[in-house]
């Protein structure tokens, strides 16, 4: 049994001696190899957490190995609420104890002996740091990207600070803070917003180019929700102003019951018989505690009201009745819809509600009918398909001038102020005129122990007087009190590690220095994280990065060429680990009974790195069990080298080892390629001599990105150079003994024998092979086989009644 604390103690002060995993900048090929960075709470680690670092430094490992130049870094996403909330509840300043959890972290992480260059480490808090977030947020504003806005917001009084629709949730019917479930309530604010809107074309631009899972660029494109319509225009009945709709079915106007105005939209007091303005603006008001997601909900209850006027149709002339409702968004189309029950899910709701006609114009059994089929009361297009209809419906309506085409987005702007204390400040000061003025240099987070809320509408910053208002050159000017989002930092900091400097400063971020590296490392080549992130922080960090590339700063549209989502590590009672259920896995305990090695095979023999799989303690103890029997078995081969000897077959099994652990990395099969290990070590516990020292060696450097310590002492007791000076073993085909594969012969879904096959075999030569089988034919006499499923070179099930 070796001993694993002594072991990996020693690597792990070897690699940190020897600057192992340092950044090289002299080969021919790179590879950035990013892990999403984590926040560093409390708690600190679990295993669930070191699923994705495993799998991201088994592959920095392997391309080390492969003479590529390897960016492998770590940083802290430092700022936020959790910690600003912790400091609240206990008296604790968050700078102190986001350090003491940095510092927790890092050492978990060294603990796993992760090949991370901790000379590129970076931190959102550190002002070296967020003065590029601050560079960023002011080009954005030269831009016109940034602006501040009187927006509705979801505000949280206990938290004191605007939440995001994603941090808010619903309990019995009412809206509360993601943390801490107090109420948050709708009110309108002045808040900084990012322009994302007029990226979201760009920001669709490349997304099928990229090696992302396809349900991740699919949340993307319905998060950014383009769609090609049209803007119809509609006469008022005694009036003289006019409404737009926008619609992407054109093809469907002859069914509309109602047009659907937003309680935003400019002409609802215009256009609306007076009497009913009370009820109108009681309405707004009450419109406005619910978010935009609320109010386009499908499953949600409508509401609405007439507002006693007519709108008339522009091919029929038919009073149309319009009326307001939430579920129409401002920012949609125009603000305005034609509401078509028959053939939308949500005007059918509404209409059910406030029976409306139904009219059904596409020929269909049930209501409301989404897809094509032949029109039906509808006049000239009667008969017609969706593109037909929609191109006779077209032309008329451009004849009277009545049409014209529109692009439309569900994206929203991004509300870009938090009213905290522990952020990135705005690099931004207002005079007394409230005019707005760009802050050269960086604006520090100033220090205070009073970070509570001043008030409703201002930040804790706003408690600091002495720093608040300033006088330069006999002018005075006070700072912004709303610090930035947590999400601030982490839309760039891919870059910074790029940036960092072995001494600990940066590069500046728009100096030709920096496009030059920019141009090596950019994009990254792989980045695994949770799924959780898939709109806001991937689509947030696109939108920086591409604003980047327009401003000629990075050199790629695209800052990520290849995601991972990996899948849970759930807890051993097969649910989602947290503290609320004490199902949380420590590694640290792990670790000190176990030792990393194991603990990482473990994780990545559990089970394809995008699935979901719960933890099993056993499992790992087998692992370990599985090391230290490898231990044994080389140790003893090492004592029995015999130059005499020849072994073709060990040869064969080695160079296909190679083949197969080269093939499974690259394609981040990581547990199969654990099992190809396994089955190497099998073989190899038959042999009593072997010819050289080599396959002892070759194993190693092959179980090197999987059990790096452990790997490292294989080669120290063999006297050869550590792993930094080896090479990934290339695989020489001509030495593989090519052997006929072995199936499983199943019956009715059970094994019930073995068959060689030869490789030019079909189907039904297979299945004549099987059935002669002594050992199948006693289950197959007597009986009718119904079909036969074969899976190529693995399996031939036979079923029988």
């Amino acid at each position: 049994m070796y001993n694993h604390k002594l072991i990996e103690k020693k690597w792990q002060k070897f690699w940190d001696e020897n600057n192992s995993f340092a950044t090289t900048n002299n080969k021919e090929k790179k590879a950035y190899i990013l892990d999403m960075f984590p926040y560093p709470s409390g708690a600190g680690l679990h295993v669930g957490h070191l699923e994705g670092y495993t799998a991201t430094d088994i592959i920095a490992r392997y391309k080390r190995l492969n003479n590529f130049d390897v960016l492998h870094p770590i940083g802290w996403d430092a700022f936020g609420l959790p910690a600003e909330q912790y400091a609240l509840k206990t008296g604790n300043h968050p700078a102190s104890f986001t350090k003491k959890n940095i510092d927790n972290f890092r050492l978990q992480l060294r603990m796993m002996g992760f090949s991370y260059d901790y000379k590129k480490e970076v931190n959102t808090t550190d002002p070296n740091f967020y003065v590029w977030t601050q560079w960023i947020f002011k080009e954005l504003y030269k831009k016109g990207l940034a602006s501040i806005e009187e927006i509705d917001v979801n505000w949280c009084e206990e938290l004191g600070t605007v939440l995001a629709n994603e941090e808010v949730i619903e309990i019995n019917g009412k809206k509360v803070s993601e943390r801490g479930n107090y109420p948050v309530i709708r009110k309108p604010m002045k808040q900084w917003v990012l322009k994302i809107t007029k990226y979201a074309n760009k920001l669709l631009e490349e997304i099928d180019n990229l090696d992302w899972p396809e349900s991740l660029k699919m949340l993307q494109k319905n998060w950014i929700g383009k769609q090609d319509g049209f803007l119809v225009k509609w006469d008022i009945k005694d009036s003289n102003y006019m409404l737009e709709t926008f619609t992407t079915r054109l093809d469907t106007i002859y069914g509309t019951s109602a047009i659907i105005l937003s309680p935003q939209h400019p002409l609802l007091f215009e256009i609306s018989d007076k009497k009913l303005h009370e009820k109108i603006t009681a309405y707004i008001n009450e419109a406005k505690q619910k978010s935009d997601l609320e109010k386009s909900q499908t499953s949600n209850k409508k509401s609405g009201i007439f507002l006693g006027c007519y709108a008339l149709h522009p091919l029929t002339k038919k009073e149309i009745e319009i009326w307001v409702s939430d579920y129409v968004l401002s920012n949609y189309g125009s603000g305005a819809l034609m509401c078509v029950p028959g053939h939308d899910e949500r005007d059918f709701l509404f209409a059910k509600q406030f029976n409306l006609e139904i009219k059904q114009v596409l020929e269909a059994s049930n209501l409301p009918f989404l897809d094509d089929a032949k029109h039906i009361n509808s006049e000239e297009v009667n008969g017609l398909n969706i593109k037909e209809a929609t191109d006779v419906i077209y032309k008329k309506l451009k004849t009277l001038k009545r049409i014209k085409n529109q692009t439309t987005f569900k994206l929203r702007d991004w509300i870009f102020s938090r009213q905290r204390y522990w952020g990135e400040p705005f690099p931004i000061l207002f005079d007394e005129n409230n005019q707005i003025h760009l802050v050269d240099e960086i604006v520090q987070l100033p220090f205070t122990n009073n970070i509570k809320p001043s008030n409703s509408t201002q930040g804790p910053l706003a408690n600091i007087k002495e720093w608040l208002n300033i006088e330069i050159a006999g002018k005075k000017y006070r700072h912004d009190t709303n610090v930035m989002p947590q999400w601030a930092g982490s839309s760039w900091y891919f870059l910074a590690y790029i940036l960092k400097n072995e001494d600990g400063s940066y590069l500046p971020l728009n100096s030709d220095e920096a496009k030059k590296r920019f141009e090596k490392w950019m994009p990254v080549d792989l980045y695994i994280g949770g799924q959780e992130h898939a709109v806001l922080h991937l689509l947030y960090a696109r939108f920086w990065h591409r604003f980047l590339y327009d401003l000629g700063i990075v050199n790629t549209k695209e800052p990520f060429a290849k995601i991972i989502n990996q899948g849970l590590v759930l807890g051993p009672d097969g649910q989602k680990m947290s503290k609320s259920l004490g199902n949380v896995i420590n590694p640290d305990e792990l670790v000190l009974e176990y030792g990393a090695d194991a603990l990482r095979l473990y994780e990545m023999f559990m089970g394809p790195i995008t699935d979901s799989k719960a933890w099993n303690t056993n499992s790992l103890n087998g692992i370990r069990k599985w090391l230290d029997r490898i231990d044994t078995i080389l140790n003893n081969l090492a004592k029995n080298i015999d130059k005499n000897i020849s072994n073709i077959e060990l040869e064969s099994q080695l160079h296909q080892l190679i083949l197969d652990i080269t093939n499974n990395i690259e394609k981040y099969k990581f547990n199969i390629a654990i099992s190809k290990l396994m089955v190497f070590i099998n073989y190899v516990s038959s042999l009593k001599k072997i010819t050289s020292i080599e396959p002892i060696k070759t194993f190693a450097i092959l179980l090197s990105p999987f059990a790096p310590h452990f790997a490292e002492e294989i080669l120290f007791n063999i006297n050869e150079k550590p792993m930094q000076f080896q090479s990934w073993p290339i695989a020489d085909t001509n030495k593989i003994i090519n052997k006929n594969p072995q199936i499983g012969i199943q019956i009715n879904g059970k094994v019930r024998g073995q068959l060689e096959i030869n490789p030019f075999w079909n189907k039904d030569e297979i299945i004549s092979q099987a059935t002669s089988l002594p050992s199948i034919k006693k289950w197959i006499e007597d009986k009718e086989i119904i079909k036969s499923v074969y899976i190529e070179n693995k399996i031939l099930n036979i079923i029988v009644k």
